[in-house]
């Protein structure tokens, strides 16, 4: 093995970068300073250049790689059929996801103490469990509306300076698709525009990967720094649980459609998509990761561009196989705390609405936090409870983006097969 880092493959930088950052976190802590060099300021400043740089691919990206996918797929005739096989797969892995929360937790209880008691008072919930009760069953959908008024938007500069990704995706598709229809002369050119600002961004991102392992130190050591090892036994347990649903998820449900579908060997997928997880693992971001991701699936996997340009940036933003299950997870976390025993129909309205609230969720860390309040409204469960979700969010965010990102390669992957292409990952 080459002992220079600088030749070691990118996966085995950022992993490295992630080791030395758990020790250099946790030496210097929030307060630790060398010859007047406070080093949590260090990491913050390296972390946020990383981060920044990332964000500032995504809108450029996301616009021309759907334009160009989906002009692409328009020409041939083959649309219908392909976004219907990638939206078909992208519910059902979420909604197996969910499934698989709902079953851990049930089993698991991590609501409960030892004894069998609810861990309210262990988490200084204030809210009395009578009102709570009471207003879970008044709890409604009606929430929900708003994610899909957002799949419109009223003005689309707009929704690009707020990173609002499924109203981009909206008109990306609409424009993509009517660009390919139109018989003007300026399509072309159009297209050819597109084509080039697709490429370009590429080739910056290229660039910017160059840097990641130093940005991902910075990441994770200023994560460490913060909240350190420890954590309430309850909140432990309810994180170990969520990790565990995650990972069969991982290593279960997608590995087998990956392996019958796809007909790729889940180890083979797992080695050649390792520098997006661990991008994705320690940025906490889909759409910071997507770059990483197309770089991945047509370079390493062999995926055409036709197929990554329309199911990765699509995915990005739908398809949030882990975020959807921690939803589960967490809204059933804090129903358990409080004591009350959900019914088979408060607990389907979780299902579905984690189902739902997951799509459009925005691809940067924490944003989960929006659609667990809107679960636990639409149950009537009080959002106060959402702050003992913070000690172990971010790791927990990371783990669920990393199976976001490995959820839209493996549909880049059986959507290619069931399009005919070959040579997958040979």
């Amino acid at each position: 093995m080459n002992l220079n880092p600088l030749k070691w493959k990118l996966h085995w930088q950022i992993l490295a970068a992630i080791l030395l950052a758990i020790i250099a976190g946790w030496a210097s802590g929030e307060d630790g300073r060398t010859l007047g060099i406070h080093w949590f300021s260090i990491y913050d400043f390296v972390g946020r250049i990383f981060i920044n740089a990332l964000k500032m691919l995504i809108v450029p990206l996301i616009v021309s790689s759907i334009i160009v996918g989906i002009a692409g797929i328009a020409k041939s005739g083959r649309l219908g059929m392909l976004g219907v096989k990638t939206v078909g797969f992208y519910l059902m892995t979420t909604m197996l996801a969910v499934l698989m929360g709902l079953l851990l937790v049930n089993l698991v209880d991590p609501g409960l103490d030892s004894d069998g008691n609810p861990v309210r008072d262990v988490l200084a919930l204030e809210a009395q469990e009578i009102d709570v009760r009471a207003r879970v069953a008044e709890g409604s959908l009606s929430d929900l509306t708003e994610l899909f008024v957002r799949m419109v938007p009223e003005n689309i500069v707009d929704s690009a300076a707020r990173m609002d990704m499924l109203g981009l995706i909206f008109f990306s598709l609409l424009f993509g698709f009517f660009m390919a229809r139109s018989q003007h002369s300026a399509a072309e050119t159009m297209y050819n525009f597109w084509e080039g600002v697709f490429e370009i961004m590429m080739k910056i991102t290229a660039l910017i990967m160059m840097f990641a392992p130093i940005g991902v130190f910075g990441l994770v050591a200023k994560v460490v720094a913060q909240t350190g090892f420890d954590a309430a036994q309850p909140l432990l347990i309810f994180a170990a649980t969520t990790a565990a649903a995650l990972l069969l998820h991982l290593f279960v449900t997608i590995s087998a459609l990956l392996k019958v579908f796809g007909r790729v060997s889940p180890i083979k997928m797992l080695k050649a998509m390792s520098p997006a997880l661990l991008t994705a693992f320690s940025t906490a971001s889909s759409m910071a990761t997507l770059p990483v991701t197309l770089r991945c699936v047509r370079e390493n996997v062999g995926v055409s561009q036709r197929t990554t340009s329309f199911v990765l940036p699509l995915g990005a933003t739908v398809n949030m196989n882990g975020t959807a299950l921690y939803e589960c997870v967490a809204a059933m976390f804090i129903a358990q705390a409080y004591g009350l025993e959900l019914t088979f129909g408060v607990q389907f309205i979780i299902v579905v609405t984690a189902l739902v609230t997951s799509i459009g969720v925005a691809g940067v860390p924490a944003a989960s936090m929006v659609a667990i309040g809107i679960i636990l409204t639409a149950i009537g469960l009080p959002l106060e409870a959402l702050g003992v979700l913070f000690v172990f969010d971010r790791l927990l965010d990371m783990m669920r983006t990393s199976i976001n990102i490995y959820g839209d390669a493996v549909c880049a992957v059986i959507v290619a097969r069931l399009e005919g292409e070959k040579d997958l990952l040979m």
